[in-house]
Parts: structure tokens; sequence; C-alpha cells
């Protein structure tokens, strides 16, 4: 454990000297990633964004010594023949630094950040603001890189913020992202959803991941039908440990076949059965088109970016 800990500071101090130096990057899906990085001309790193954003493989000198001796110190670079590549990329978000996976993200345990990170986080301050009441305990299902806890901590002093992921590697990301982003009291836990968390929320939120991955990918795979096991079950747990007042917003994807969502269907018995108010609206009706194209997706039709939002009437005592 005392290596790791040694790793994640060496992360942290990593991420404040990329803060201190200006650095900052967007990023973007894999597959435009993978064409950016595919020109002839994005080989090789020229430069500190090329290398801890593109996940460009570099020469050690082209590096500021500090930045490569902090790499060194979280074990978050490796040899590439006569090369350098580093297993870490560090985004920008909501005024802050995230450190996660290197792309490409394709080891199980790849603690995932892209455009719906910040679609997700977007909806979640969204609804930050337009709630009637503050929120006084918070949980980040599946949390990942620890975004949209940490943007509730920055929104919500005092509150009780809880990040939940079952993936080691995304809870340290986490552990680093909420020290470097000031807001250290979030509880970073291991835990299977809210079988390991007790008690109720003011606030659940949550991006599961909604696709069929045959690798079985941590941060991809939905599982159930159509990739929609992991957001239902979401849904389910949510349910039954909202406060009065409290709330669930929720970013997946949902799969349309033959012009109906499924997802959808299932929602609204799962709330109408709990007597619950919802909205549910489509972010962006036709996403990750190339997947249609596999045959697990051969009667799916498109794939919407939905966000779901799940409100228990009451106040909270």
């Amino acid at each position: 454990m005392r290596g790791v800990s040694r790793k994640q500071d060496a992360l942290l101090a990593l991420g404040r000297t990329l803060r201190d130096s200006g650095y900052t990057f967007t990023t973007v899906t894999p597959a435009t990633h993978a064409i950016v990085n595919a020109r002839s001309c994005n080989a090789e790193a020229r430069n500190l964004r090329d290398v801890i954003g593109w996940s460009r493989p570099f020469r050690a000198e082209i590096l500021p010594g500090e930045v490569l001796s902090r790499l060194r110190d979280a074990g978050a670079v490796v040899e590439d023949g006569a090369l350098l590549r580093p297993t870490v990329r560090f985004s920008s978000l909501d005024g802050e630094l995230l450190a996660h996976s290197s792309y490409p993200p394709t080891a199980t345990d790849a603690v995932f950040f892209g455009p719906d990170t910040m679609r997700f986080v977007a909806a979640v301050v969204a609804h930050l603001e337009a709630r009637p009441s503050p929120v006084r305990r918070a949980v980040d299902l599946g949390c990942g890189s620890g975004a949209a806890g940490i943007c509730i901590a920055k929104r919500s002093p005092g509150a009780e913020v809880v990040l939940v992921d079952i993936n080691p590697a995304a809870l340290r990301a986490a552990r680093v992202n909420a020290r470097l982003a000031g807001t250290d009291g979030v509880d970073v836990r291991h835990g299977d959803m809210l079988r390991d968390v007790e008690g109720t929320f003011d606030l659940i939120v949550s991006n599961p991941p909604f696709m069929i991955d045959p690798a079985a990918r941590a941060y991809r795979h939905g599982g159930g039908p159509l990739g929609a096991g992991l957001p239902l079950a979401v849904v389910e747990q949510a349910i039954a440990r909202l406060a009065p007042g409290g709330s669930l917003v929720l970013f997946t994807g949902a799969a349309i076949v033959a012009g109906a969502d499924p997802f959808r269907d299932a929602v609204a018995e799962a709330c109408g059965r709990a007597g619950l108010d919802w909205t549910y609206r489509e972010f962006d009706p036709d996403a990750y088109g190339e997947e249609l194209a596999k045959p697990e997706y051969a009667a799916v039709e498109r794939l919407a970016l939905v966000v779901l939002t799940v409100n228990r009437p009451g106040t909270r005592p």
C-alpha cells in the first residue's frame, strides 16, 4: 500500500506541475483520437501536450525534467521501442485537471474520460443550479475519474459526497483528482453500486456503461439486454435510496429498436411502481453509429444518448 500511496502522491505532484504550467487539454472520442494520431506528422510527440494529452510516444528530452521525473515516480511511463510512452492522461473539465487512462483505453480496468464525461458533468451542473434545496448527501455511482462527484463537492460546501466504483484503478485516479481539485473531503470507496453504501441520498448521479462489449471492459460494458443492464440496475437501486426531495441524474445510452426505446419503457415502469416523478430526454439521437456495424447490434437502428432525472416528492427533514 505504501508503494501505491507514493505513486498517487507522484501523480498528484505531476497534476500540480501541469496546472502551474498552464497545461490544458480537451479529450476527444477514441475514434477521433485514432484518426488524429494516425497522421504521419503525429507519429512522435513534439511537446508536452502531445505526450500528456495525445498519448504519443516521445523522446525523454522533449519533456521538462520535473514532468518526466513525476511520470517515472508515478509509474506512468513505459518503454516503447526506442521511445517512451505515457500510461496516464490529464484532461481539462470544469476548471480542473483530471487524471485518467492513456489512449487507447483497451485495458479491462481502463479509467475512461471523454466527451460523454463532459456531457454528464454538464447535466449534473444544470441539475444543481435548478435544485430548490441544497445537497446534504450525494453519491457518484461508477465514478471513474470522479469528475461528477468532484463537481458536486465544489458546489455543495459541507455536503457529504461519496464516490463509488468497482474498479480499483478508477478509485486511485478519483482520489488523486479530488485532492488536485481541493475537494479532499470526498469519500472515495470501493463498492458494487449502492450495495456497499448505507443510507439515503439527496442526489445520486451516474454515467453507467451501456455498450455491448465482448471484452467486458468495466467502463464500457453495460450487460443485460442491448447493454441496458447496468443503467437499469442504477435506476432500480437509486429509486430505493432517494431521500424525500432527492433526485437521480443518469446520463447513459439507449438502443432504439424499430422506433421503440426499451430502456425508456423500463424506466417508466420502475418509476410508476415507485410513484416517482421523472423526465427523460434524448441528448443526442444518433451517437456511436460505428457500433451498429457489429453483429451484436443487428436489430438496433440507432444509439441515443439520454438524460434521465428521477425525483422523489417531499422535503428532507
